[in-house]
C-alpha cells in the first residue's frame, strides 16, 4: 500500500509565549520488509531560531527545535508519502514461557532493537501486581511466547471499553486498568505492563492508523487519528511482533509506524517546555490517504 499522510498540531495561547524549545517525533519511519519512507517533510510557522533534525536512541526521526520571539500560535505540519508491505504469515517458532529466558539470555546486544530495553520499568511503567495477576492468569502450560501474547492482545480487547473521555494522555496503567475503559495508549501500556511481568520484552508504538468511513459516507478530511499499539519480542527466530490491543489485531498495512520505544514518553509527538503564564489549546488532524 502506498499513502499520502498528512499531519497538522495547532497550539493556540492564551498569552503570548516565548522560549519554547521542543522535540517533534512525528516522520514515518523507513523499516526493513515493512515500510518505507519514501519522502517527507516537517515544518514549523512560526519558523524556528534554531533547528536540528536527528535520529534518537530508538532511531526515530527527530526534529529539535527552539523559539526565542513572542508567538501566540504554533502549528507543526507533517506530510509524507509512505511504502507498506503486507505481511507474510508465519509459522510459531516462539519458544514456551520456561525455556524463554535463555533466548533472552543468549543475546548479547543492547543496540536498539535489543529485547533487553523492553524488559524492565520505564519512565510511565512501573510494576503492577494487579496487572501482573491479570497477565499470570492467562498463562497455561506449554502456550508459547506468540501465543500468550495473542491472547493478552484478545482478552484487552474483549475486557476494556474504548472511551477517550476516560482518562487523559498523563493517566497510569492501573488507573485505566481499575476502569477498565481507556483509549489506545492506555491498552497498550496496559499490555506492555503485563507481557513485561511474565519476563516477555515489549514496546510501545507511536504511528498512524488509516480509518475507513461507514458504509455510503463520504471520508471526512483530517478524520483519521495518531494511534498506538505494542511491539513483543518472541524470541530469535520471530523477532518483534506488532500488536494492536485496541482492534485485537496484527499491526497491518493500515498501521503506519512513526516511533518505537519503552512507552509513550519515548514517542510522544511533541515534549518541550515554553515561558507561559496562560492556558492553550491544541487540535490535531491527521489524514492518510491511499494513493491509487
Amino acid at each position: 500500500m502506498l499513502y499520502d499522510i498528512s499531519l497538522k498540531i495547532t497550539y493556540s495561547y492564551e498569552i503570548p509565549v516565548s522560549g519554547g524549545r521542543h522535540i517533534v517525533r512525528v516522520l514515518p519511519l523507513s523499516l526493513p520488509s515493512r515500510q518505507r519512507l519514501v519522502a517527507g517533510t516537517v515544518t514549523c510557522t512560526p519558523v524556528p531560531e534554531e533547528r536540528t533534525d536527528m535520529l534518537d536512541f530508538f532511531q526515530n526521526p527527530s526534529t529539535s527545535i527552539l523559539f526565542r520571539k513572542l508567538h501566540d500560535e504554533l502549528i507543526i505540519h507533517m506530510k509524507a508519502r509512505v511504502q507498506l508491505e503486507a505481511a507474510m504469515p508465519t509459522a510459531d517458532f516462539s519458544p514456551d514461557l520456561a525455556a524463554f529466558p535463555a533466548e533472552i539470555g543468549a543475546v548479547w546486544s543492547l543496540d536498539p532493537g535489543s529485547p533487553h530495553h523492553f524488559l524492565a520499568t520505564s519512565p510511565r511503567l512501573a510494576e503492577d501486581p494487579t496487572i501482573a495477576a491479570y497477565a499470570r492468569g492467562m498463562v497455561k502450560p506449554g502456550m508459547t511466547v506468540r501465543e500468550i501474547a495473542g491472547l493478552m492482545c484478545e482478552r484487552i480487547y474483549k475486557d476494556f471499553t474504548y472511551d477517550p473521555k476516560a482518562t487523559s494522555v498523563d493517566s497510569t496503567p492501573i488507573e485505566a486498568f481499575r476502569l477498565k475503559k481507556g483509549v489506545c495508549q492506555d491498552f497498550a501500556h496496559i499490555m506492555i505492563v503485563a507481557l513485561r511481568a511474565l519476563g516477555i520484552p515489549a514496546g510501545y508504538v507511536s504511528g498512524f492508523l488509516r480509518t475507513l468511513p461507514p458504509p455510503g459516507k463520504e471520508r471526512l478530511e483530517g478524520a483519521d487519528a495518531m494511534h498506538a499499539w505494542v511491539r513483543v519480542w518472541c524470541g530469535k527466530m520471530l523477532g518483534w511482533v506488532e500488536l494492536d490491543p485496541t482492534n485485537n489485531v496484527p499491526a497491518g498495512t493500515d498501521h503506519i509506524v512513526v516511533g518505537h520505544g519503552r512507552d509513550y514518553s519515548d514517542v510522544a509527538p511533541v515534549i518541550g517546555v515554553l515561558k507561559s503564564y496562560g492556558s492553550h489549546k491544541t487540535d490535531q488532524a491527521v489524514d492518510v490517504v491511499p494513493v491509487s
